[in-house]
């Protein structure tokens, strides 16, 4: 869910129209893989209505998933050349490794970026160029907390990798966390990809490591919050 601007000259939307934009600005939908955890609480809170306990219990659940499976929509850079990030939360790796091995993209260290997603971040992963989808594979492994280096290379991931129009390869790898224990990726190969929109999700605290080619520009530091499809990760080379 990337939104775009609207386009220069187009009269604004008034009435209800207007008051419909303001909510859908102001509220964020809910991703569809939220239903059923929003759903339960809430009948649960219906069936036990007569109960106050039970009530608030369910309608304190059914709000606590529904924050959880916020999906907002962003407005990417439309400059060419530009990796967004895939991911909200905190910037806690900005250094050189070696991609997945399962991607098949070489063993030498490549710039990469990692962010952390806690339980308060949105959970939704954004596509971070745009480009086809060359390789999407899955890895089983632990579920140790994603915030260690290691996770990247022991944790149960999905790998991903993206060629770009000018042929330049970007990996957006999904890793689980200490409680995260099911990870989405909706992308299939062979699809082309849209910055900025949704691809998948990982429920609940994870990890989204994104490798750049050799000769990248990176534009983040360590401790930076990032905002998933509109910080701008890095710069690749032309």
């Amino acid at each position: 869910m990337a939104r775009r601007p609207a386009p220069i000259g187009q009269p604004p939307r008034t009435g209800v129209a207007h008051i419909v934009d303001l909510v859908r600005e102001t509220v964020p939908p809910l991703h569809p893989a939220g239903l059923p955890f929003v759903g339960g609480p809430l009948a649960v809170a219906v069936l036990g209505r007569r109960s106050k306990w039970v009530r608030n219990a369910g309608l304190v659940a059914a709000g606590a998933c529904a924050t959880f499976f916020r999906h907002p929509s962003r407005v990417p850079p439309n400059r060419p050349g530009v990796v967004v990030a895939p991911a909200d939360g905190l910037v806690t790796l900005v250094d050189t490794a070696v991609p997945p091995a399962e991607l098949d993209l070489g063993s030498e260290p490549v710039p990469r970026v990692s962010i952390f997603l806690s339980v308060l971040d949105v959970h939704v992963q954004r596509v971070p160029v745009g480009g086809r989808v060359m390789e999407v594979v899955h890895r089983r492994g632990q579920f140790k907390s994603a915030d260690l280096a290691e996770a990247s290379e022991v944790n149960e991931r999905n790998s991903m990798h993206i060629r770009t129009n000018s042929g330049q390869d970007v990996a957006v790898v999904q890793i689980a966390g200490l409680i995260a224990r099911r990870i989405i990726n909706n992308a299939k190969v062979g699809d082309t990809l849209s910055i900025g929109d949704t691809y998948g999700l990982i429920r609940f605290g994870s990890r989204v490591d994104t490798y750049f080619p050799a000769g990248t520009t990176l534009l983040v530091e360590r401790g930076q919050r990032a905002v998933g499809a509109e910080t701008v990760l890095a710069e690749l080379s032309q």
